[in-house]
């Protein structure tokens, strides 16, 4: 280390570089943990059209190489000229932080795929991608190699299809492994698949014997509740489920009562667990202690018992 700090010690990483500089820093490690988390951030583009009303399928495959594909059948990333950067939609989402349709209130209500930090930085950390947009009739192809683009995008075809189709491989020079477990995706697209009612998200494995599992509940958090309760008695009758919007906010609940008094509570914003909670759990939690207050008082019984909190 040396006392000399000064101007030319400040360096400016443009693009992507900075991520491939310092990849811990936008997936949180380069383990075991941030290898699967690329699968997360493309999967959430895809949720994030479900959310929109415009998709209903997401397949996962982990190939035989361990690289991985995903596709859904949302409106397709768009490809035509950005009007400031004179350059595609699609390379643009792919090679700059921070871009994408998310930020005017307009094409997406809701989206998790920003809490981490976008498709731009798993093509920053892959050693290849190719991303193959169905829009408007016609089917348009743009591979990159560590995040910059070997070729402009260009039209391939026509389809009848639509949606967005990602392939990427980890870079192996920047993961410790690029080893994917199906059981740690299959818990997380299980998740989303609870979180997002009547989405089908299935899970692929092309490698050895392959294997495959298809994950679609109808019942959205009510059928995560009595999931999570599956080898426990429960006390009421049927789950409890409150669905309301307010303020533009849409919230749900969905609770059930066991023979327990260790309290199992999972909180979600966006599709994003939020294992520490946060206002939403402590709203919550206040409503539910005044309400069975209310109930007691009520019913002549606060007299007989000490008053609830928490």
């Amino acid at each position: 280390m040396t006392s000399d700090y000064s101007a030319d010690k400040i360096q400016v990483l443009e693009g992507l570089e900075a991520v491939r500089k310092r990849p811990a820093m936008y997936i949180g490690s380069t383990d075991h943990n941030g290898l699967h988390h690329l699968v997360y951030e493309v999967v959430d583009n895809s949720i994030d059209e479900a959310l929109a009303g415009v998709c209903d399928t997401i397949v996962v495959t982990i190939r035989a190489d361990n690289s991985i594909e995903v596709i859904d059948n949302g409106r397709g990333i768009p490809v035509d000229i950005h009007p400031v950067y004179k350059a595609s939609a699609l390379e643009i989402v792919l090679t700059k932080l921070h871009a994408g349709g998310k930020f005017d209130n307009q094409s997406y209500k809701v989206s998790g795929g920003l809490h981490g930090v976008g498709v731009s930085v798993v093509n920053a950390l892959s050693s290849e991608m190719k991303v193959e947009v169905y829009r408007d009739g016609k089917t348009y192809v743009q591979n990159y190699v560590r995040g910059i683009p070997k070729e402009k995008v260009k039209q391939t075809g026509e389809t009848k299809k639509n949606g967005t189709r990602v392939v990427f491989k980890p870079d192996s020079k920047i993961f410790e492994t690029t080893e994917y477990n199906f059981d740690t995706l299959a818990r997380r697209l299980r998740e989303l698949a609870f979180l997002n009612g009547g989405v089908k998200i299935i899970l692929r494995d092309d490698r050895g014997k392959g294997k495959e599992s298809v994950f679609q509940f109808k019942g959205g958090i009510v059928s995560f509740v009595q999931y999570l309760n599956e080898n426990k008695v429960s006390i009421t009758k049927k789950t409890i489920f409150f669905h309301s919007v307010r303020d533009k906010v849409d919230i749900e609940v969905a609770m059930d009562y066991i023979d327990s008094y260790n309290e199992l509570v999972y909180t979600y914003a966006n599709n994003i667990n939020t294992k520490e909670g946060g206002t939403h759990l402590i709203g919550f939690k206040s409503a539910l202690t005044r309400v069975l207050n209310e109930y007691l008082k009520k019913e002549g019984l606060d007299k007989k018992m000490t008053q609830l909190s928490g």
